[in-house]
């Protein structure tokens, strides 16, 4: 089955919000949206977009700020661009009219519990995976290095260095297997938040996991064998109606693996599929 995805934008907070979408609405199986990592865009989502799409309408945006999505004059809590992202949803078709579920990577998981907390009418259940929750002390280091600006130079020091930093990371140290090509154009989209690629970074370093407490929905963590599996396994935890879906062959560039990204849409398949009372929500 061949599988398009189109690629759009609607009005949003902070001006124009983009995002990418496939699949048929109006199916038997409700949509599902999808909330990348930082500081990645919809871009990451695309093999899980197709996967998807082949039973379901699938609509992924590009965080308030990254990819082709305006963004904030400072950087947000986490609420906050979830919310952002929450007043655009009646835009692309989904809110009281169409409940959905939500499914988020990283940065993504936590945009995605918010999602949860400021839809409870809407978000029917919801998917994670690697819930950074790393202790207070190595949170505060790491919101210190966030909220320190990039200060960039005329030589392009700092920005090269930035390039380069980013490229190890993503094309230099990549999985065995997943072409250079594929990891290059993954390296540039992540790239295009440049200075302020470390925006998000200070909501998430910042959040309060007491927060987690307060989801109804249903949630399933799709856990790979990754460095933050330990902590991600403990704060699932901390949300009262949670399955785990451990999937230790796969360690990391989940997203980029063919074979990992059809066991991350199985597992949802099997969970979101799942006949869903919602009076268990409220």
């Amino acid at each position: 089955m061949s599988v398009t995805i189109r690629r759009r934008y609607v009005d949003g907070k902070y001006g124009q919000l983009h995002l990418r979408e496939a699949g048929e609405p109006g199916g038997p199986n409700r949509p599902v949206l999808l909330l990348h990592q930082n500081p990645s865009t919809s871009f990451e989502y695309e093999g899980l977009i197709r996967e998807l799409a082949r039973d379901r309408r699938v609509v992924a945006f590009d965080t308030p700020g990254y990819g082709n999505s305006d963004g904030p004059d400072a950087p947000l809590s986490i609420e906050g661009y979830a919310t952002a992202m929450a007043e655009s949803l009646e835009a692309v078709g989904l809110g009281n009219d169409q409940p959905f579920d939500v499914y988020g990577f990283h940065t993504g998981s936590l945009l995605t519990i918010e999602m949860a907390l400021a839809r409870p009418d809407a978000v029917r259940q919801i998917a994670l995976t690697g819930i950074p929750m790393r202790t207070p002390a190595e949170r505060a280091e790491l919101l210190a290095k966030a909220k320190k600006p990039v200060v960039l130079d005329e030589e392009g020091t700092v920005a090269l260095g930035l390039a380069r930093q980013l490229w190890d990371y993503v094309v230099a140290n990549r999985t065995p297997g997943i072409p250079l090509e594929h990891q290059a154009a993954l390296w540039l989209d992540k790239f295009r938040a440049f200075d302020k690629s470390s925006w998000a970074y200070v909501g998430v370093w910042s959040y309060d996991y007491e927060r987690l407490k307060q989801v109804r929905q249903p949630a399933l963590l799709i856990q790979p064998n990754e460095a933050i599996n330990d902590v991600s396994l403990a704060a699932v935890r901390l949300i009262p109606n949670h399955t785990i879906a451990e999937l230790p062959q796969f360690k990391r560039d989940v997203l980029d693996l063919p074979e990992a990204v059809s066991a991350f849409a199985s597992a949802m398949r099997d969970f979101f599929g799942t006949p869903f009372d919602t009076e268990k929500t409220q």
